[in-house]
């Protein structure tokens, strides 16, 4: 049994990555870059104004109060204003050409507009107003890194450096394999006093949706030992990822490795110090990565967000840091000594604060639900005191 920083180096290390295409920049949203994006143009394009108000000569405005004619006005996408002549003015709006012998914009509200002239009572401050052409970024810089994961943020960079496509890797492609026997599907177990609605899969494949992969399959089978290798078999002709829940523990109805070993499973890691979710583990089966997580609901959703959310990331190109930022928050109330392993507590935001949810077992459905992140306690960790800082990861 290894600890979790150790299980993340070796997440860290594998060599699997998806394919690359190039997308739409408007399709691009989630998607891990390939390559570099830099600017085909520079921004501005040209010498803008900053702001709606009037473009002046500085030197026009040595001796306050004064009357300028307004000579023109100019608009954003408009050609550079013609000619203003000396000791006259131009109304400007945001975004519109300033011809270089126009030095400064004064604000509209620092300025009267009367019979076609502007008049200026009151200093106007250092500010200039004016953006200069390439100010933001020139044409061949580079404004995004491979392996940036595209928020709507890096897609305004991307437009404004007028790109339409970006190259971007292949989503992973996963398929979920739920397992045992006492499970029925969402809607049916009504029909019997035994059923369980099987939750967990449906839980593990929007978190792969979230997490940048494409659920290509999710599929309930029962404990049939040759039913479950030939399911298998098939995932790992289709997908790069499969993620098995439940049969994760020990016990001889527990076939989540035993499915894959006609395959070639090779473990990369089987059991991790954590709680909840020990028995997690990590394989390859017919050159394609296996992940098994716990049968319990908590126990399956926080491994997936702990180990299946950087796997997603890795494989896809992406940096695992971007699925594992760790941020110190204040708790809402005190906290006992830490268990002797590694523990994940599922906690909500109260007040600008951290407050540990009462249900922490591992097959809490309703907690699960109200959970907005995981306190990490490490192993044999002192108390904290209400107030004290804790790490947290958004769940």
């Amino acid at each position: 049994m290894i600890d979790f920083e150790h299980a993340c180096s070796l997440i860290a290390g594998l060599h699997e990555r998806t394919g690359i295409e190039s997308t739409p920049l408007s399709q691009a949203c989630g998607r891990v870059l390939a390559r570099d994006v830099h600017a085909h143009v520079d921004s501005p394009r040209q010498r803008v104004s900053a702001m709606d108000g009037y473009a002046v000569r500085e030197a026009d405005l040595a001796i306050l109060p004064v009357r300028l004619p307004v000579a023109t006005t100019c608009y954003a996408g408009g050609s550079p204003a013609p000619d203003v002549p000396r000791g006259s003015c131009a109304r400007i709006f945001t975004g519109a050409s300033v011809s270089e012998d126009l030095d400064r914009v004064v604000i509209q509200e620092q300025v009267h507009e009367k019979a076609g002239e502007a008049i200026f009572e009151q200093a106007v401050g250092s500010g200039r107003h004016i953006r200069a052409q390439g100010s933001d970024f020139r044409r061949g810089d580079m404004l995004l890194i491979a392996g940036t994961r595209l928020d709507a943020r890096a897609v305004v960079a991307a437009a404004g450096a007028d790109r339409a496509r970006v190259d971007v890797h292949l989503r992973p492609r996963v398929i979920v394999l739920g397992l045992g026997d006492e499970l029925c599907a969402p809607g049916t177990a009504r029909e019997s006093e035994l059923g369980v609605p099987e939750s967990v899969s449906f839980g593990v494949a929007a978190l792969v949706e979230q997490w940048g992969g494409v659920c290509i399959g999710r599929v309930l089978l029962p404990d049939v030992l040759d039913i479950l290798e030939r399911a298998a078999g098939g995932a790992l002709e289709k997908a790069d990822l499969v993620v098995v829940a439940g049969g994760a523990s020990v016990g001889e109805r527990d076939f989540a490795k035993a499915m894959f070993h006609p395959h070639g499973l090779e473990l990369i890691f089987s059991k991790v110090a954590i709680k909840p979710g020990k028995p997690v583990w990590l394989g390859r089966a017919g050159g394609k990565l296996v992940l098994g997580l716990p049968g319990n609901p908590s126990s399956a959703l926080v491994t997936a967000r702990l180990f299946l959310a950087p796997l997603l990331m890795r494989l896809g190109g992406g940096r695992m840091a971007d699925a594992l930022r760790w941020i110190q928050a204040g708790l809402a109330l005190e906290m006992a000594a830490g268990h002797e392993r590694e523990t994940f507590v599922r906690a909500l935001w109260y007040e600008g604060r951290v407050l540990p949810l009462p249900e922490q077992d591992s097959s809490a459905q309703r907690a699960l639900a109200q959970a907005d992140v995981l306190i990490r306690r490490p192993s044999k960790a002192d108390p904290v005191q209400m107030g004290g800082c804790v790490e947290v990861l958004e769940f």
